[in-house]
């Protein structure tokens, strides 16, 4: 019998206690239903833990990354809700500001008063506009539940069912009613 040059040399003691452990590990390895394996699928199966391992990984980031896109949106989804109106509040404030310095004139001329008011509801108008808020005054048209809340009836030569009088001004948004109009509307004479 040749011995290997390569081969680890044991003392006895040593060699008695590999000899105890061999029997032990494989009963272990039998008990688990594992094999004897050669050093290649020992590798193999280092390789694949680390492929596992690298996945997982990746798929805990990819996971993280959805989860920040998703709390960006909410935050993006809140700020546009919470700052939505900001433009047109930039177009109304010149509208505060010019019913302000009304109010501070102190040259007592109703005609500069009136001139400036109607300035004013001009600019307002132009602001609304800008929004796509569009004016409601149905006076004359038949009535429309969607668009016009009836508060009264009155009798008129005007066909049943018209308004005849427009107590308030109704408002939509795009074409979304923002507020109906309150009308009074025609009855037939009795």
């Amino acid at each position: 019998m040749q011995e290997n040059p390569n081969a680890t040399h044991l003392d006895p003691e040593q060699q008695e206690t590999a000899a105890a452990a061999a029997p032990a590990q494989q009963v272990q390895e039998e008990e688990l239903g594992l094999p004897n394996l050669s050093d290649e699928a020992v590798a193999r199966i280092d390789a694949l833990e680390q492929e596992l391992a690298a996945l997982k990984d990746q798929y805990l980031r990819a996971v993280a990354e959805q989860e920040n896109l998703r709390r960006r949106a909410q935050e993006d989804v809140a700020a546009a809700h919470k700052y939505a109106i900001s433009k047109f509040l930039q177009e109304v404030l010149p509208v505060k500001d010019s019913l302000e310095m009304a109010l501070m004139d102190q040259s007592g001329q109703f005609d500069n008063l009136k001139f400036g008011v109607d300035l004013t509801l001009k600019q307002l108008a132009s602001a609304l506009e800008k929004a796509q808020v569009r004016e409601l005054n149905p006076l004359g048209e038949k009535l429309d539940p969607h668009h016009h809340q009836a508060m009264s009836m009155e009798e008129s030569d005007a066909e049943p069912g018209t308004v005849v009088r427009v107590m308030q001004k109704g408002y939509l948004v795009a074409d979304r009613v923002l507020r109906p109009a309150m009308v009074v509307v025609a009855k037939a004479r009795g």
